[in-house]
C-alpha cells in the first residue's frame, strides 16, 4: 500500500507522543482520517462542533504541557475551529491545528467552501502556513509543532485535501521536538535595582499571576522578608492561594477582598508573572514588573522598573540583597481588611441558604467545593460561573481550574472537560456550566455520551445570561433579551444519553451533588439557581454605581467566601500580639 502525505503526518504526530486528534471528519480530511483509522497508536475523537475540538485540545495541552491536536475540514469546518483556537492561543496552550483546504488546483477560483485558512488563522496562531507540495513535509509539520511548543500557542498547518492523499516525497525519519525548559536569568544590574527599590519602600504588595506556577516557594519567602500582602489574578489563584498567610484576595472584574486596596496603598507594587489585562484596577504608579516574556513588561501599566527574567530565578537572586523589614503594620491592616470584607458577606450565602428558593448559586459552588476530590479538575464557563469559581473554589495545590480566562468565550466548560477527561483519565472532572454556555454547544453532551466520558456537569440553570445582565445594569441599562426561561437541561441530557436529575430544593442539593460526583460515568446535575444573584467588583466607579442603582437588583455581593474565610481568619490568628 502506498505511503501518503497523511500517513507521514500521522507518523510524525505519534513520534511526538500525540495519541488523539479531536475533530469532525469531512471530505477534505478523508486522507488524514483514513491514516488515523489504519494507525493503532492514535485515535480520532469525534466531537460535534470543531470549536469544541479546539477547546478540548486546549484543555489537554494546558493540563499536560504537551502538544495536543485538532482538525477541521475546509470552509465552515475551519471557521468553526477558529473560536477554540483563539482560546488555545491566548491561553498559551501548545496546539497543532490541521486545517484542511479545498483541492489545491481549485484555490483562487471561488470554489465551493473556499476560504483562505492561512489568512483566517493568522491572528490566533504563532505559525500558519499552507502546504502546497508533498516535498514540504515532514519538515513543515515539525516546524509548526516546534513553534507551538516553543511559543506556547497554536501552530496551524493548512493542508489541501488532494495533497494529503498524494505519495509522501521524503523519508519520515525522526527529530527531537523540544518543549522549552531553559530559565530566563535576570540581568544582575536589574536585580540590584529591584533590591534597591524594595529596600527603599516602606510598604510592598505582591500581585501574582499564573507565571508564578513554579515559583510559589520563592514568592512566599519574599512576602515573609518584606511583610507583603499577596494578591492574585484569576490565573494565579490555583498556584498561590492555598496555605498562604499573606493572601488578600483577587483583583479585577471578579475580584474580592482587600487586593485592590493593597495594590493601591502600598509604596511599591510588584507584578510577578502576570499579564493582568485590567489596567483600571492597577494604580498606574510605583510599580515594578517581573516576567519571562519581555514583551509583556509595561503593557498594562507604567513601570518604575521592568525585569526580564523567570520569576523564581529573579526572586532567588534578589532575596540575599534584601533587608528584613520589621514593621508588618501594613500587612496586618490588609489582612484584617480582607477578613472583614469576607465576613461582611458570609450571611449572603449561608443564612437560611438550605431553605431559600431559587437556590443561591454561591451555595451550589460552596457545596461543590466541599464535595469534590482534592485533585479534581474543574472547567468553568465564562460568565457568572467564573465569579462563583473565583470566589468559592478552594485551591489545594492539586486541583486544576481551567477556563477561557483570557479569551472569554462562552460554551468553553464542557469542551474543556472533554479534553481534560482524555488528558487525565482517572481524575475527577467537573464542568461548571452556565445554562447559556451549555446550550450554545449542546451537541457536546452527545460527545460525552458516545465516548462514555466520566464528566460531571453541574449546570447553573437560571434561565438568564447573568453576566450580560449585570453588565447592562452597571451601565445603567435595564436588562433586555437576557432572560429566556429555564430549559429542562436534565431532560435534554437524558435524551442525549447522559444520566441527569434536576434539583430545585436547596435541602436536597448536597445529596444530589454526591450522587452526581460518585456516578461511574457521565452525569448532569440541573440546578435551578437564582437569576438575581449577581456580583460586582470590589471597586467600581461612581458612575457605575449610579447606573447600577438606576437598574436595581435584588441581590448584590461584593466579596468572596467559602473556605477562603477560614484562611482569612487563620491569617488573623497568626498576627503577632504586642
Amino acid at each position: 500500500m502506498s505511503y501518503t502525505v497523511a500517513d507521514q503526518m500521522i507518523e510524525v504526530l505519534t513520534q511526538a507522543g500525540v495519541r488523539r486528534v479531536y475533530g469532525l471528519v469531512g471530505d477534505s480530511l478523508n486522507p488524514l482520517a483514513d491514516a488515523i483509522r489504519r494507525n493503532p497508536e492514535i485515535e480520532w475523537v469525534h466531537v460535534h462542533n470543531e470549536e469544541a475540538a479546539a477547546l478540548a485540545a486546549a484543555a489537554e495541552a494546558q493540563l499536560t504541557g504537551r502538544l495536543a491536536v485538532c482538525a477541521g475540514s475546509c470552509g465552515p469546518g475551519n471557521t468553526h475551529l477558529v473560536q477554540g483556537l483563539y482560546d488555545a492561543h491566548r491561553s498559551g496552550a501548545p496546539v497543532l491545528a490541521i486545517a484542511s483546504h479545498i483541492p489545491s488546483t481549485q484555490i483562487g477560483t471561488n470554489y465551493f467552501q473556499e476560504t483562505h485558512p492561512q489568512h483566517l488563522f493568522l491572528e490566533c496562531s504563532a505559525y500558519c502556513e499552507l502546504v502546497s507540495r508533498p516535498e514540504q513535509l515532514p519538515r513543515m509539520q515539525r516546524i509548526a509543532m516546534q513553534t507551538a511548543l516553543a511559543q506556547g500557542g497554536v501552530g496551524v498547518l493548512v493542508l489541501p485535501g488532494d495533497i494529503g492523499g498524494e505519495q509522501a516525497a521524503h523519508p519520515t525519519g525522526h527529530t527531537d521536538l523540544v518543549a522549552p525548559t531553559a530559565v530566563a536569568q535576570p540581568d544582575q544590574a536589574k536585580v540590584q535595582s529591584l533590591a534597591d527599590k524594595i529596600n527603599a519602600a516602606g510598604t510592598v504588595t505582591l500581585f501574582v499571576g499564573a507565571g508564578i506556577r513554579d515559583a510559589r516557594a520563592e514568592v512566599l519567602e519574599l512576602a515573609g522578608k518584606v511583610h507583603s500582602p499577596i494578591g492574585h489574578s484569576l490565573g494565579g489563584k490555583e498556584w498561590i492561594q492555598y496555605d498562604n498567610h499573606y493572601d488578600v484576595g483577587m483583583s479585577g472584574l471578579l475580584g474580592y477582598g482587600a487586593c485592590y486596596d493593597a495594590t493601591h496603598e502600598a509604596d511599591l507594587l510588584i507584578l510577578l508573572g502576570t499579564d493582568f489585562p485590567y489596567d483600571t484596577f492597577l494604580p498606574q504608579a510605583h510599580t515594578v514588573q517581573v516576567d519571562r516574556d519581555a514583551s509583556r513588561l509595561g503593557r498594562r501599566t507604567r513601570l518604575d522598573l521592568g525585569v526580564h527574567g523567570d520569576v523564581a530565578a529573579t526572586v532567588r537572586a534578589v532575596l540575599p540583597l534584601l533587608e528584613q523589614k520589621n514593621d508588618r503594620t501594613f500587612l496586618d491592616r490588609m489582612l484584617r481588611r480582607h477578613a472583614a470584607a469576607l465576613e461582611k458577606v458570609v450571611s449572603a450565602y449561608t443564612e437560611k441558604a438550605e431553605k431559600l428558593r431559587p437556590i443561591h448559586p454561591e451555595y451550589v459552588a460552596a457545596l461543590l467545593d466541599q464535595e469534590m476530590t482534592e485533585d479534581a479538575i474543574v472547567t468553568v464557563d465564562t460568565g457568572m460561573c467564573n465569579v462563583w469559581a473565583a470566589r468559592y473554589l478552594t485551591p489545594t495545590g492539586r486541583r486544576r481550574i481551567i477556563g477561557s480566562f483570557r479569551h472569554g468565550t462562552m460554551a468553553n466548560a464542557l469542551p474543556h472537560a472533554i479534553g481534560a477527561a482524555y488528558a487525565e483519565p482517572g481524575r475527577q472532572v467537573v464542568s461548571m456550566s452556565g445554562d447559556g454556555g451549555l446550550t450554545m454547544l449542546l451537541g457536546e453532551l452527545l460527545t460525552v455520551a458516545e465516548h462514555n466520558l466520566p464528566i460531571k456537569v453541574v449546570a447553573f440553570n437560571n434561565g438568564s445570561l447573568g453576566m450580560i445582565r449585570l453588565e447592562m445594569m452597571v451601565a445603567g441599562y435595564p436588562s433586555f433579551e437576557t432572560d429566556h426561561g429555564v430549559a429542562d437541561l436534565a431532560g435534554i441530557a437524558r435524551a442525549a444519553g447522559v444520566p441527569a436529575i434536576t434539583v430545585d430544593d436547596p435541602g436536597e442539593l448536597a445529596k444530589a451533588l454526591r450522587t452526581a460526583l460518585e456516578a461511574p460515568g457521565p452525569y448532569l446535575l440541573d440546578v435551578r439557581t437564582d437569576p438575581n444573584a449577581l456580583s460586582i467588583p470590589p471597586h467600581i466607579t461612581a458612575s457605575q454605581v449610579r447606573g447600577f442603582a438606576l437598574a436595581a437588583t435584588r441581590t448584590v455581593l461584593d466579596g468572596g467566601v467559602g473556605k477562603m474565610i477560614e484562611l482569612a481568619r487563620s491569617n488573623l490568628r497568626s498576627i503577632p500580639r504586642p
